[in-house]
């Protein structure tokens, strides 16, 4: 995969970031328009009924939605415009265009995530968040609108090929509040786990040689890939990560929207698009198809161990 990248990416730009800004740019269906309609026009927004989310949302005429910025293809902000974009930002867009309002986007880190929910700071979460029973318990959650798997990146010339080889003497980062703080736990208890805030940190303490490995999503580790071709994914899949839109726990409307408004991109298209726009184009990957796993499915791969 990385002389993939590299050949495409690397020699015309320096940071991850500048690269997929450049990809935005592309006319190509989903660049960050987040519309499904691809003609321009924008149809009417079905009118909900008063004191419904929807409705509350409408009367506002914003959705604050709480995305990564520094995790590429999912969020991050482009350099050049100043404007958050990626996947989960489209998302985002087609579920703002869906109730007629604008999108509002604010950096929501790993850990920070269901507060920002419990507290009102956004209305939602499209931020890379893996459903678990134990997430399950402060908030709710749409059905998968992802589904990653969990692997290990290491510099290429590292003596590292799995996670069997995490072992006393290894160093690994991810992010604190992930689910992946457990998944190391228990499959490689030895490892010496750095937790920091963001995969941004992990990332420069890879480069720097502070850890000898980074542990989270497979999409999150190609962004580091095609930044730095010298590094690479190795090992099996660890996990399946599923992902989610949170919400505020017992809004069965607006769970219903977002379940209604997540199908939807399935069957027009927009998916499909917003996959090779963001994804597909750069590994060449088939991905799993998320309309196959529900939200019961998801909830079965993380039963409870914390909160519940």
């Amino acid at each position: 995969m990385s002389s993939l990248l590299s050949k495409r990416w690397l020699p015309a730009i320096v940071t991850v970031v500048a690269l997929f800004g450049a990809a935005c740019g592309s006319d190509e269906p989903g660049g960050g328009s987040g519309s499904g309609s691809g003609d321009g026009t924008e149809a009417a927004a079905e009118e909900f009924e008063t004191g419904t989310t929807m409705a509350d949302l409408q009367e506002e005429g914003t959705i604050t939605i709480g995305v990564k910025f520094d995790v590429p293809p999912f969020g991050f902000k482009n350099p050049e415009t100043g404007e958050v974009e990626g996947f989960d930002v489209d998302m985002g867009n087609y579920i703002a265009d869906k109730l007629g309002v604008e999108a509002e986007f604010i950096e929501a880190i790993t850990d920070n995530r269901i507060p920002f929910l419990v507290d009102g700071t956004v209305d939602l979460i499209l931020s890379t968040m893996t459903i678990t029973t134990d997430r399950d318990t402060e908030i709710d959650f749409s059905r998968p609108y992802y589904v990653a798997h969990g692997r290990i990146l290491v510099p290429e010339d590292s003596d590292i090929a799995g996670i069997e080889d995490l072992t006393s003497g290894t160093s690994v980062c991810t992010a604190i509040g992930s689910t992946y703080e457990s998944t190391l736990a228990d499959q490689a208890p030895d490892t010496k786990v750095q937790a920091v805030d963001s995969y941004s940190e992990c990332f420069e303490l890879i480069q720097n040689g502070s850890v000898d490995a980074v542990s989270t999503d497979d999409v999150i580790l190609t962004g580091m890939v095609i930044q730095d071709d010298t590094l690479e994914l190795v090992g099996d899949e660890l996990t399946t990560e599923p992902y989610g839109a949170g919400l505020t726990d017992g809004d069965a409307e607006f769970q219903t929207f977002l379940d209604e408004t997540i199908e939807e991109t399935f069957q027009d298209g927009t998916w499909d698009d917003l996959y090779e726009e963001w994804v597909g184009q750069y590994t060449g990957a088939e991905p799993d198809d998320p309309e196959k796993t529900t939200l019961a499915d998801a909830l079965e791969l993380y039963p409870c161990d914390e909160t519940c």
